[in-house]
């Protein structure tokens, strides 16, 4: 499965490889993709699992998606 996401937090192409990188070092993670002038990341997933371990840990690298809470205090 594949699914497009809006982050917040996500300013510049730095920030983008970071989150490239760490989601593509997930299992069952794979072409991800992320548009920062759009603030959306895109990937392929296996199973719901899945696709909820990548949203973990986009919220543990300061970049949840729109709509979680937002636990970067600025």
């Amino acid at each position: 499965m594949r699914s497009t996401v809006h982050l917040r937090n996500l300013e510049s192409c730095g920030n983008a490889s970071i989150i490239e990188n760490a989601l593509s070092k997930l299992k069952n993670i794979s072409e991800v993709v992320v548009d920062f002038k759009n603030e959306t990341v895109a990937f392929n997933f296996h199973t719901k699992h899945d696709f909820e371990h990548a949203k973990h840990v986009l919220e543990m690298l300061g970049y949840p998606i729109r709509g979680a809470e937002n636990k970067l205090k600025m």
